[in-house]
């Protein structure tokens, strides 16, 4: 049983088999070979047993995953769907004989295995199960819960909801979908974009799906067969957001050792044995640890136990008492939604799609959809138990019945879509279903930017996607502008302040300074005495009482950073001191930038943060910045008062053409390979950075086959066969060719990298696409200068020009002799992703001018500025000339001679 896979010019899987079943297995093997060492963490994660190979750092999330009973959920909801769904369980089943037959081949292809000392597993038929279970299980943001206590604790009960906002820990998205009268070709377009922890690889895989039934591409989960939460069929077209419901609640058990071991939990028909037993979790260069798993009437229990806490006279008010239990749907229903998921891909219509969504149990979500007749659907689809709004609120007693679960809503809240609807985590749809919520600027910034026209097209929605207004800004610049008695300094910045256009552009140095105010403003708010009892000496996040894992939703400053809205305009604080603390952190501000030192811009500090499972992770400075920022439609969320980087942001980004799908784009953070050093690991990164999306290819004439992949790279034009100038293998490095630039195939390849931040020094930073298509062919007309992209085992790294310097204008600028040749360097995005990157490619460079025995000198003029440059020139063996003015820079000359070169 085995498929076909093609791939078009990005590395993007297409699958095709002659059946369903058959589809099934395919994708999953693919999934083994496109994802091994991904998909074998996720599987580790749901039996809790990472740290075996992750250390002492994984051990909260095992001891977690084994008190949640997750794998035990993931066995629980198989069995149930083999009973009730046999079809889907033998399609599941099939998935997972297709990732175990690829399996061997993947770890191959993955060096971390050997890294981390790691050897495959099996996949069992529930463990697609368990990964969509673990992958989800913190959405609802149940620790949020926690926080909450906390607050009552140390602020009274009337500020539990002061805080109710996107806080740390949950995943939000952006949604749209257009009706066809408000597009250019009077059919629907669906778009957004998903905002999760950025992840390397990438937590989303796009791939087609395709058999003789449906025709599918999509955004699907590596590790669980299908396409579950972005999909196109061809007839109906789909797109979620996270609803922000509670569908899990958290109880506060009173636990008791019996004479022989065992446990006893307080229910509401008094005291009742609950089931426990003891596992142990193997550590990565230190001693196993033990976990004891208890499960109560109520759920799993995931803090505490009988032995830690302050018995019955803890109190539901007063912190951890025994236990607190978590209760969450799949664990009581023993479902989780998959039957959904071959029925969304065989889905022809909104109405099939409707009907496929009422299966839908986790997460819950809020959906749009459109069809090609014209229909459309906006409805909420999961499983929220019907209980007291106190259970979405606090940690409520096990004990009182008043707090069970009485079954579940029904039906799920749906409305009409008139022209445009909009999804971004704001309170709306699934407001009855929830308690904190997105602010609304999202929303409403997405709601005023599709009304600006009426004839929108699939590629104009990367003006959504991108967009950088900042509305959350107003509350304290209005404060600002109020601030009196501020010094010369400090009333220049707030000056400048009050004139920005309140966008977080990437070039932006006014939005690093309104960052540097807001975060300086979090830390005073933290520090007033309105609110200085969440960050004392008792900080819940040191609290031994709640796990490690829970502290992103229990640390104080992150909350306030997310609420400084509400605590600047009606929060706890006199207006007076909400003034004072602006105008202080002004003056703060103010007085680091008196020495005449500008702000970087905002894209040189807010770069990405990407969670990666694997040994020698990237170092931070590899990561291109980008704009946006957490309240933007371009949501890529810092955390104020704590870092300028961000963990989460746009995981993906697509947009759905009702009219024609081969219309439609998507693109990912980083590309559709998982496989470290393959082509198409990274190769969306550019495109991603810059806002940019790829094609969805539909046509199967334009795609290569499975076996053709060696020799594709991460360029459609570089793909092309093309006479190396030069070829040199380099120990340790791989082998480097130097192919000629095609100016027109390698467009996108080349505008991506001299137009991102990080090279800015190129001086093509705000080059438009047809700029630098003139520049290249212009090059290429001459014969004296010429371009090249330096391949690294067919993988474009870096762009490699050349000429002759008494052909330039650099003639004018020394005295050129006999023998000089000049050459340029840019290195794509990972030139310092590797220790002796920089240095292992200017080997290659070297010997290739030095292979033409009439050239006796290199010579090179980097940016004076770009002091990184020069450094590496320096350690390469240049000699240092004088700083020179030519018309577009300040350049640093420098030299290297045969007989120097020879001796390095």
């Amino acid at each position: 049983m085995r498929g076909d896979v093609y791939r078009d010019d990005w590395g993007i899987p297409h699958v095709r088999a002659g059946s369903a079943l058959e589809l099934a297995h395919a994708q999953g093997r693919n999934a083994a070979l496109d994802r091994a060492w991904q998909i074998e963490v996720e599987r580790h994660r749901v039996r809790g047993t990472t740290a075996a190979f992750l250390g002492a750092d994984a051990v909260d999330w095992d001891r977690f995953a084994r008190q949640a009973r997750l794998a035990d959920t993931a066995q629980r909801c198989f069995e149930r769907l083999e009973l009730v769904a046999p079809q889907t369980a033998a399609w599941v089943v099939s998935y997972v004989d297709g990732v175990n037959e690829g399996l061997a081949e993947g770890v191959c292809l993955a060096p971390e295995f050997t890294a981390a000392g790691v050897a495959p597993g099996r996949w069992e038929p529930w463990t697609p199960l368990g990964v969509w279970l673990s992958t989800h299980i913190l959405f609802a943001g149940f620790p949020t819960k926690l926080w909450r206590e906390e607050v009552a604790r140390r602020l009274g009960g009337e500020a539990i909801e002061l805080f109710a906002t996107d806080g740390p820990g949950t995943s939000g998205s952006n949604g749209w979908l257009l009706t066809g009268d408000r597009t250019a070709t009077g059919a629907a377009i669906v778009a957004g974009d998903p905002h999760r922890f950025i992840e390397d690889p990438g937590v989303y895989q796009q791939i087609r799906l395709a058999c003789p039934e449906f025709d599918v591409v999509g955004l699907a989960v590596p590790g669980v067969p299908g396409i579950a939460h972005f999909g196109h069929t061809g007839g109906v077209a789909w797109a979620i957001t996270n609803a922000m419901a509670d569908h899990q609640d958290l109880y506060r058990e009173q636990l008791r050792r019996t004479a022989t071991g065992g446990v006893e939990a307080l229910g509401p028909g008094g005291w009742e044995a609950v089931v426990s037993h003891t596992e142990t979790i193997e550590v990565a260069g230190a001693d196993p640890v033990t976990a004891e798993i208890i499960e109560t009437g109520r759920g799993p229990v995931i803090i505490g136990g009988p032995d830690d806490g302050a018995g019955a006279e803890g109190g539901v008010r007063g912190g951890p008492a025994d236990g607190i239990s978590l209760r969450y749907p799949p664990r009581v229903i023993h479902e989780l939604g998959f039957e959904a998921l071959p029925a969304l891909l065989r889905a022809r219509t909104v109405a099939d799609l409707d009907a496929a969504l009422d299966h839908w149990v986790e997460p819950v979500n809020v959906v749009l959809a459109a069809d090609t007749t014209g229909a459309t659907l906006h409805r909420v689809a999961g499983h929220v138990p019907l209980r007291p709004r106190e259970n979405r609120l606090r940690v409520v007693p096990a004990h009182d019945p008043a707090y069970a679960w009485r079954g579940r809503h029904a039906p799920m809240p749906r409305t009409e879509v008139g022209g445009a609807a909009v999804m971004a985590n704001a309170r709306g749809l699934a407001a009855p279903l929830g308690v904190e919520f997105a602010p609304p600027h999202r929303a409403e910034r997405i709601r005023e930017l599709l009304g600006r026209s009426g004839d929108w097209t699939a590629k104009g929605m990367t003006d959504i996607h991108t967009d950088t207004r900042l509305a959350s800004a107003r509350p304290l610049l209005e404060l600002l502008a109020g601030a009196t008695g501020l010094s010369h300094e400090a009333a220049r910045l707030r000056d400048r302040l009050l004139r920005w256009d309140r966008h977080m552009e990437a070039d932006s140095m006014d939005a690093t300074l309104y960052a540097a105010v807001r975060a300086d403003v979090v830390h005073r708010l933290a520090a007033h005495p309105a609110l200085a009892a969440l960050t004392g000496d008792a900080d819940p996040a040191r609290s031994p009482a709640y796990p490690a894992l829970f502290r992103p939703w229990l640390a104080a400053v992150p909350r306030i950073a997310y609420a400084l809205e509400t605590l600047l305009t009606h929060g706890p604080l006199p207006h007076t001191d909400r003034l004072a603390a602006v105008a202080a952190a002004a003056e703060a501000v103010a007085a680091r930038y008196a020495e005449g030192t500008l702000p970087r811009p905002w894209g040189e500090v807010h770069r990405p943060a990407p969670w990666q499972a694997l040994p020698g992770a990237d170092p931070e400075e590899d990561w291109p910045g980008l704009a946006g920022d957490h309240d933007c439609v371009l949501s890529t969320s810092s955390v104020p008062g704590v870092t300028d980087r961000f963990a989460r942001g746009p995981a993906a980004r697509y947009v759905w053409d009702l009219a024609r799908r081969e219309d439609s784009l998507w693109v990912v953070p980083f590309g559709a390979s998982g496989v470290r050093g393959d082509a198409h690991h990274r190769d969306q990164l550019p495109l991603w950075v810059r806002g940019g999306l790829a094609p969805v290819v539909m046509d199967w004439n334009e795609l290569h086959r499975t076996e053709e992949r060696a020799e594709m790279t991460a360029d459609p034009a570089a793909s092309a066969v093309r006479t190396p100038v030069h070829e040199q293998q380099v120990p340790g490095f791989g082998t480097v060719r130097l192919v000629p630039v095609d100016p027109a195939a390698d467009l996108d390849l080349i505008h991506g990298w001299v137009t991102e931040e990080r090279a800015r020094f190129w001086g093509m930073g705000d080059a438009s696409r047809e700029e630098v298509l003139d520049t290249y062919e212009f090059l290429d007309s001459l014969t004296t200068h010429h371009a090249y992209l330096a391949l690294r085992d067919g993988v474009p790294v870096a762009l490699f020009q050349t000429y002759e310097p008494a052909a330039d204008p650099l003639a004018d600028c020394y005295d050129v002799r006999p023998g000089d040749f000049g050459v340029h360097l840019l290195t794509g995005p990972g030139d310092t992703a590797e220790r002796g990157f920089t240095a292992a490619l200017l080997s290659v460079l070297i010997g290739y001018v030095f292979g033409d025995p009439a050239h006796l000198r290199i010579v090179v003029e980097p940016d004076a500025r770009n002091e990184k440059a020069v450094a590496r020139l320096v350690r390469a063996g240049f000699e240092l000339g004088p700083e020179i003015d030519k018309p577009e820079k300040r350049a640093r000359l420098a030299f290297l001679s045969r007989p120097a070169a020879a001796g390095v």
